[in-house]
C-alpha cells in the first residue's frame, strides 16, 4: 500500500468508567484499578454497572445537554478529546470532508423508556411527553450532535453492530478514507445503555447479568464462577487520517490500522460460534498480510457469561495454538461491557504497549476455568515483554456480528 492508503490513528478520545482520557485509563488499567459501582435504573432499583464521569458541559451549552442524549454527549466530548490530542484546528480544515462514523449498540430505547417512565408518574398523561423525542430517537442521532456541535457538513450516521459496533466504526473509517470519501474520519463507538432498564431486565431474565457481593469483582472473564455481564456506559472516538496526510502535518502517530473482517455467524440471537468467530480472526490476519504467529497481543471480547467466554478461547486456540506466542487479555474486567463503544476503548487501552510494551491483566480471575486457559493469558499483574508490534482486537456481538480489527506499530 501507498501512504494514501495506509490509515492511521493520531487522536484519541474516550470516557470509560475508569478513565476520561487514554492516560488515566491506561494507568488505572495497569494498577488494577475497576471503575465498577452501583447505580440506581428505573424499576429495576440497585444494579451493578460501569457508570462514567465526564463534564459533559466542557463542550456543550446548557440547550444542547436540555435537547440532546446521553450518547451524544459522550460522541461529542470524546469527539473534542479526539481532536485536540491529534493538535488539529477544525476551524482551519473543510468541514465537508470530515465523515463521522459512530458504532452504537441500539439507539432510542433509553429516550423511549425515560418518557414512559415520567409520563407514568402523571398517570400516563400523553401531553407531557417531549417534543424533543423524535429527533433524540433516530438512529442517526449521536453522530449527528457531533456535526452539529462542531459544524462539520460531511457524512454522519452511526452504525448498529450490537456489541461489535465499536471496530465497526473504526473500520468504516478506514473504508470511507481509503475510497476517498473523506479526508479525515471521527470514527469509534458509544453507548448510553446503562440508562435503559431493558437491559438489566433482559440479561437478567436471561441469567446472563452478573452479580457479586463486591461490584468491582462482578465482571470476571475467565473466571470459573463468572456469572454474566456488567453493564456499562461509555465512548471512544479516533481521528483516522491518511499516513500522507499524517506525515505532512507531523502528527504524532498511535498505530496503523492493517486489517480487518466482519462477518455472521448465521446461527442463533444471542448464542455465539466458534468456528464463524474463528473465521473472522483468519480473515484479518490474511487482510493484513500476517500470520497468527506476528500478533503479540490479542484482546479479547469475553463478557464474562459462561458460555460466550469458552467459545471465543475455542476461536483463539483454533487459530493461534502452536502458531503464536501473544499474550491475551480482557479489558472488560475492568469497565464491564460498553457495549457499542467497546471495540473502540478496548483496542486503544492496548495502544500504549506499543511504547511501553507492557500486556495489561485481566483482574478477578480467582479461579482459572479449565476451558479458558489459554496460552500466555495475562492474569492478575501485568507482563512486560520484549516487543509489540501488533494488536489484535476481538468484538462479537448478538445474533451473530463478528468484527476483528488488527493494528501495528508504526513503522515507515
Amino acid at each position: 500500500m501507498n501512504n494514501d492508503t495506509r490509515i492511521v490513528i493520531t487522536g484519541i478520545g474516550l470516557s470509560a468508567p475508569n478513565g476520561n482520557n487514554l492516560q488515566e485509563f491506561r494507568e488505572n488499567l495497569l494498577a488494577g484499578k475497576s471503575g465498577i459501582g452501583k447505580i440506581d435504573a428505573h424499576y429495576m432499583g440497585e444494579v451493578i454497572a460501569g457508570a462514567c464521569d465526564f463534564d459533559a458541559s466542557m463542550y456543550q451549552t446548557k440547550k444542547e445537554l436540555r435537547r440532546g442524549t446521553r450518547a451524544g454527549s459522550f460522541a461529542i466530548y470524546c469527539t473534542h478529546e479526539a481532536f485536540a490530542d491529534a493538535e488539529l484546528d477544525i476551524d482551519s480544515l473543510d468541514k465537508s470532508r470530515i465523515g463521522v462514523y459512530l458504532g452504537i449498540t441500539e439507539h432510542g430505547n433509553v429516550q423511549t423508556e425515560k418518557e414512559i417512565y415520567n409520563i407514568s408518574q402523571f398517570n400516563y398523561d400523553v401531553d407531557l411527553w417531549s417534543h424533543h423525542h423524535s429527533p433524540r430517537s433516530v438512529a442517526n442521532e449521536p453522530a449527528g450532535e457531533v456535526t452539529m456541535n462542531m459544524e462539520i457538513t460531511g457524512p454522519h450516521y452511526t452504525l448498529g453492530g450490537a456489541c461489535a459496533a465499536g471496530n465497526i466504526g473504526l473500520i468504516h473509517g478506514v473504508q470511507m478514507l481509503r475510497l476517498g470519501e473523506v479526508d479525515l474520519a471521527l470514527a469509534g463507538g458509544v453507548s448510553e445503555v446503562i440508562h435503559a432498564f431493558g437491559i438489566f431486565a433482559s440479561f437478567k431474565n436471561e441469567r446472563a447479568l452478573a452479580s457479586h457481593p463486591d461490584p468491582e469483582k462482578a465482571s470476571r472473564p475467565f473466571d470459573r464462577d463468572r456469572n454474566g455481564v456488567v453493564a456499562s456506559e461509555g465512548g471512544c472516538v479516533c481521528v483516522l487520517e491518511k499516513l500522507s496526510d499524517a506525515l505532512a502535518r507531523g502528527a504524532k502517530i498511535y498505530c496503523e490500522i492493517v486489517g480487518y473482517a466482519i462477518n455472521s455467524d448465521a446461527f442463533d440471537y444471542v448464542l455465539p460460534n466458534p468456528q464463524r468467530q474463528a473465521e473472522c480472526i483468519d480473515l484479518a490476519l490474511k487482510k493484513a498480510g500476517i500470520s497468527a504467529g506476528d500478533i503479540d497481543i490479542i484482546n479479547t471480547h469475553a463478557t464474562a457469561t459462561p458460555e460466550g467466554d469458552k467459545v471465543e478461547c475455542q476461536a483463539i486456540r483454533e487459530i493461534f495454538n502452536g502458531n503464536s506466542n501473544a499474550y491475551v487479555n480482557n479489558t472488560k474486567s475492568y469497565i464491564g461491557h460498553t457495549m457499542g463503544a467497546a471495540g473502540a476503548l478496548e483496542l486503544v487501552g492496548n495502544l500504549p504497549s506499543f511504547e511501553d510494551h507492557i500486556v495489561h491483566q485481566t483482574i478477578n480471575v480467582d479461579n482459572l476455568d479449565p476451558d479458558c486457559a489459554l496460552k500466555n493469558l495475562v492474569i492478575n499483574k501485568p507482563v512486560k515483554v520484549d516487543k509489540v508490534d501488533y494488536i489484535l482486537n476481538n468484538s462479537f456481538g448478538m445474533v451473530g456480528i463478528n468484527s476483528v480489527l488488527i493494528v501495528k506499530r508504526f513503522m515507515q
